[in-house]
């Protein structure tokens, strides 16, 4: 019987979500369980009564008029037609899911290396031999991080489809993802929690440290902070993952249901993979230089404006990256 209920939904996956669909839909349910429950009654075998039953009702395009859903199914083929989506298999969907923690690891890692960068200097001290291995081991952590952000960016090239190409997903693999995403929301509000407790008391080395070893504890404070923004990060980053997958489907159809977010988005076409990757790893990169300099001038009054310029040169870099922006 879950395979009749399983070739329902596919039958009416790209229906219009309306009162009269969903009537219609519980409907030929209730006849295909009907016809299958009398066929097992006269002893025909399970796989024999479901096949009996799926060549009996199978057919929507057959069964439209019957169901009053006529318009609806006209209208359903037209959105096949007029915008074809690519399919993505349960396998499909698990590969996604593994490669979007690999890069939720390195992009959190490539800001943790740019935020406790910084530490390098104030540790190893302000001046002599030891400020330039400081600065040595800042520029190496940053270019390090730096670059773990970029391959982060550049791990995903075979998922770009989604989110930026018409896709669906059928409600199995729709089950599989809410499960998998139902099993990480603790360890995501325990990642998050943690994260910002850590920012929170940031300072806390400063204070217990004695005064003449304040380096130190301004060091500490970095790696502090540093860890609690990796923690957060990588929780979110996975996060979306899930929500990017159950989105996908166009929120108006029957499958659309499927969905625990927002419903689905028209996809973003970028000019090239070098624009795409530019535009992911873009506002990561604006916020570990706004945390560098903030904390190198403790000029926090003035290096907001970063967010300003940086602001500016989004919209420029997104128009010179993104096709056919609306």
């Amino acid at each position: 019987m879950e395979t009749i209920k399983n070739y329902l939904e596919s039958m009416f996956a790209s229906m219009p979500n309306t009162p009269e669909v969903r009537k219609a839909k519980a409907e030929l349910l209730q006849m295909m369980e009907d016809k299958y429950n009398e066929l097992i009654s006269e002893g025909t075998s399970e796989n024999a009564a479901v096949g009996t039953v799926i060549s009996e009702f199978g057919n929507l395009d057959e069964l439209a008029e019957s169901l009053g859903l006529t318009k609806e199914v006209e209208v359903a083929r037209g959105m096949e037609t007029e915008m074809p989506r690519r399919f993505i298999s349960l396998d499909e969907a698990k590969a996604y899911l593994s490669n979007r923690n690999k890069k939720a690891l390195f992009r959190a890692l490539g800001i943790l290396l740019c935020i406790i960068s910084v530490s390098f200097v104030i540790i190893l001290g302000p001046k002599g031999v030891e400020v330039l291995s400081g600065v040595g081991l800042m520029i190496l952590s940053i270019a390090i991080g730096i670059g773990f952000l970029v391959y982060s960016g550049f791990t995903d090239h075979e998922w770009t489809f989604i989110g930026h190409e018409y896709c669906s997903i059928d409600m199995n693999t729709a089950a599989y993802v809410k499960e998998k995403q139902r099993s990480f929301e603790p360890i995501r509000a325990l990642c998050v929690s943690l994260g910002i407790v850590l920012c929170i008391v940031c300072w806390t080395p400063n204070i217990l440290i004695p005064f003449r070893y304040q380096p130190l504890g301004a060091g500490i404070m970095f790696i502090v902070v540093g860890f609690g923004v990796f923690l957060i990060v990588y929780s979110n980053s996975i996060a979306r993952g899930f929500e990017r997958l159950l989105n996908v489907n166009e929120k108006s159809t029957i499958s659309g249901q499927y969905a625990n977010g927002s419903g689905y988005s028209k996809p973003v076409k970028y000019k090239s993979k070098t624009a795409q990757t530019i535009v992911e790893v873009y506002w990561p990169t604006v916020t570990c230089i706004y945390l560098i300099i903030s904390f190198l001038t403790f000029s926090w009054g003035t290096t907001w404006i970063i967010w300003v310029i940086a602001g500016v040169f989004h919209r420029v870099i997104r128009i010179n990256c993104i096709a056919d922006e609306d």
